[in-house]
């Protein structure tokens, strides 16, 4: 389904990577409801008292399980309110509190209920306790699940996706996002495949930490790449790989590559990516970690074509 706004084109597209309170309710309504279906029965089972067929979810275990694997979480005290009366599959379940874990823990919460999850199928009525008992597709489960989660994303622009595989990766621009997904660097130089591949991995993490330690890891692949020229220094080296992505006709644009490589290697010595001396200014913004990942990528990812090495 989409609605009147994005068939018109009027909805921005991903943009921020802060999970806002409301966005937040959502996702907690959306996780409440599915305790209350049963969803999570397939792996926390909440039996029949007369011979043990599964009815829903044990609330309790799941809650445990959550605080056991996402330890950050349980200093927020929304993890699963609930008081079960005898025999009844939902008496009162809520994940509603005041307390907004950050986005990281949401993420990893997301994967968690990804993993646990599954569709509901009613079996049969169970006429003395008046509830069903059920048999679970995990398949069908994590794939509306996943639908919901990353309609959540969309409609509020969240540079996030759920994949199929369960796992929320970070949305870059579409076309990056693609070339990032799917590309494979397959250098000659075994120590320049391992940095670009690092690079690629934590930037594609939902986690700031990571995608800021992303530049670090690209950048030094920026510096591994400029000694792969031909020449005995580096600035040969680097010399001679842009003269030839340039080739003899296009002076104007070796010049543009020059200016490029000479900002680019300005950049990481200014702004605490490969260095930290007090004097350097630090990345305020995830925007600004986007913004030179992009560019430092584009010539790289030039340099490496033309070479034929990716």
């Amino acid at each position: 389904m989409t609605y009147f706004s994005e068939r018109e084109g009027i909805r921005p597209s991903q943009s921020t990577d802060q999970i806002e309170e409301r966005v937040w309710r959502g996702i907690q309504a959306l996780i409440t409801r599915r305790v209350a279906d049963g969803s999570f029965g397939a792996t926390y089972p909440y039996p029949c008292p007369d011979g043990g067929a599964v009815i829903g979810c044990d609330e309790h275990l799941l809650s445990a399980a959550i605080v056991a694997e996402i330890p950050e979480l349980p200093e927020y005290p929304w993890v699963l309110q609930i008081n079960i009366a005898p025999y009844s599959r939902i008496a009162n379940t809520s994940l509603i509190s005041d307390a907004i874990p950050s986005t990281p823990y949401i993420l990893d919460l997301i994967e968690f209920c990804w993993g646990k999850i599954a569709e509901p199928i009613n079996t049969s009525y169970h006429n003395f306790f008046g509830h069903y008992h059920y048999r679970y597709n995990i398949e069908e489960g994590q794939q509306k699940f996943r639908e919901d989660i990353n309609r959540i994303f969309d409609s509020n622009s969240l540079a996030y996706e759920l994949k199929k595989e369960g796992f929320v990766t970070r949305r870059t621009s579409p076309v990056l996002q693609e070339e990032l997904l799917s590309v494979r660097y397959n250098t000659h130089d075994h120590e320049l495949n391992r940095l670009l591949e690092m690079a690629r991995q934590k930037f594609l993490s939902r986690k700031d930490e990571l995608q800021r330690e992303s530049l670090e890891a690209l950048w030094d692949a920026w510096e591994r790449l400029k000694t792969l020229g031909e020449g005995s220094d580096k600035k040969e080296q680097i010399t001679s790989l842009l003269d030839e992505v340039a080739g003899d006709e296009s002076p104007l644009f070796r010049d543009v590559l020059e200016i490029e490589a000479t900002a680019i290697t300005e950049i990481g010595n200014n702004h605490g990516i490969r260095h930290s001396e007090i004097t350097q200014e630090s990345l305020a913004k995830s925007e600004h970690v986007d913004y030179l990942f992009h560019r430092l990528l584009s010539i790289i990812h030039l340099i490496l074509k033309t070479k034929k090495w990716l």
